[in-house]
């Protein structure tokens, strides 16, 4: 069994003894604690919006966390399967002090989590969750009285409401959509996207979708990772040749992956390159991505006239450089689009929508669209340690060795060189490194990475 405790959230596998897994127990403990941190940070009563994706143990956590917040005093608006996006969207239009997503994301069925959102419906920073953190292990929150306990209601409604917000951005072209006629594939890995996209995407005039494993039923059709490996029934499909492009999202709708019209997978890197291609085209201004995305958005950005800045990894580190920066545009190289004139959060919905508006608008093929981009490609590995070796000491060392070149130190130790870089992470909950490399060839790519796991190993020898 696993708990992992971090500044995200609580995460785990279902069940366990106390302290072990995810259970009632230590969902009743760091929901009380999440509850206690947002009646601080407000005077008058609060309400928590609830929302969960469609995983086998969703709702269980969801009487444990709702019955939680009711006895703290909150007031609570469950919107039932709806997914992350959805629920930030409904913090935002129901001005509620804060939000509790129960997902575990990309995980697969044994796991679940519970995702904090502040007043904004977006993600706590740094700070303000090692306060929840603190306030869970300390024990110092206190249940309401019967007099002052929380209301619950229910509204099913967020997710047309959603879909209503996305519809509106001017950039969605939903008449060009319409006259393209597309044929889309969606596979939604039974999850809430089952609920999600089809809706979306009829409502964008998509009139002929075929539809894979869009029961939300929580039993996961293949690994939940929307990765090349996990996508081979879509990718069968599309190499049929009926059909113009395929998406994939992973159990909570916040990463998107594209399939060509040939089966051939987009890139889930180029996700976020295209959809900011298309802004960018019509909106001038800036881009971030977290420093172990690919470059082409940085090669995207210059060449629409706007500046790009990487941030450290992790969605809270891009949401705060994307406000820092004023970027119209950003997200991560994992499919997650983040566009503010929506919302901060990576919204799949948001992807699709403003994609088919590329494709239509361009009359290009997938694939036609992908070669208009710049080549880079990725390999991405990792490095099992001992305990006992010191990796902050290790990651100095490796950037004691190129100060002639551009390192940076902000987030582990990236490394730039001219035609490609080098990122070096340490894991927060076990003793790895990961090592993340960009080249112009594969072959490049995994010798690059390679080189560094074998200065890695020389140091620890």
């Amino acid at each position: 069994m696993t708990l992992i405790k971090s500044i995200s959230g609580i995460r785990g596998t279902i069940g366990g003894q106390i302290g072990e897994g995810l259970n009632p127990l230590d969902l009743t403990r760091f929901t009380a604690a999440y509850a206690f941190w947002i009646k601080q940070k407000n005077e008058k009563k609060t309400t928590i919006i609830v929302g969960r994706d469609a995983r086998i143990s969703g709702e269980m956590v969801n009487h444990v966390v709702i019955g939680t917040l009711l006895g703290m005093g909150c007031d609570v608006i469950d919107i039932g399967l709806a997914t992350t996006p959805t629920t930030e969207v409904a913090v935002q239009l129901e001005r509620a002090a804060g939000g509790i997503i129960l997902t575990a994301s990309h995980n697969p069925k044994q796991w679940n989590a519970l995702k904090l959102l502040n007043g904004q419906g977006e993600f706590l920073n740094a700070l303000e969750g090692e306060e929840v953190l603190q306030i869970a292990e300390s024990g110092s929150y206190r249940f309401a009285p019967v007099d002052e306990l929380g209301k619950l209601t229910y509204d099913s409604s967020f997710t047309q409401k959603h879909i209503e917000k996305v519809l509106s951005l001017p950039l969605v072209n939903i008449e060009a959509i319409y006259r393209s006629n597309f044929t889309v594939a969606i596979d939604c890995v039974n999850s809430v996207g089952g609920i999600a996209i089809p809706e979306l995407l009829k409502a964008l005039g998509v009139n002929t979708i075929e539809m894979l494993n869009c029961t939300p039923n929580g039993n996961f059709a293949h690994n939940p990772e929307p990765l090349p490996d996990h996508l081979t029934e879509i990718s069968g499909l599309l190499k049929q040749g009926n059909v113009d492009v395929g998406f994939v999202v992973d159990p909570d709708v916040d990463r998107l992956a594209i399939i060509c019209e040939d089966g051939s997978m987009f890139g889930e890197e180029y996700t976020l390159v295209s959809v900011a291609d298309y802004v960018l085209a019509h909106t001038t201004g800036n881009t971030v991505s977290n420093k172990s995305s690919t470059r082409a958005l940085r090669d995207i950005t210059m060449k629409h006239g706007g500046q790009y800045t990487a941030s450290a990894v992790g969605e809270v580190n891009v949401v705060e450089k994307m406000k820092a920066t004023q970027a119209i545009i950003g997200g991560e190289g994992n499919g997650g689009v983040i566009y503010p004139e929506c919302h901060y959060g990576r919204d799949a919905l948001v992807g699709i929508a403003l994609f088919l508006s590329h494709l239509a608008i361009s009359e290009m093929k997938p694939t036609e669209l992908r070669r208009t981009y710049p080549a880079y490609f990725m390999a991405k590995k990792r490095m099992d340690l001992t305990s006992e070796i010191d990796v902050d000491k290790l990651l100095q060392h490796i950037a004691n060795q190129y100060t002639s070149l551009d390192v940076s130190t902000i987030d582990g130790v990236k490394i730039d060189f001219p035609t490609s870089w080098v990122h070096l992470r340490k894991s927060n909950t076990e003793p790895i490194i990961r090592i993340y490399t960009e080249a112009p060839s594969q072959e490049e790519a995994n010798r690059l990475a390679d080189q560094f796991i074998s200065e890695i190993t020389t140091f620890i020898a």
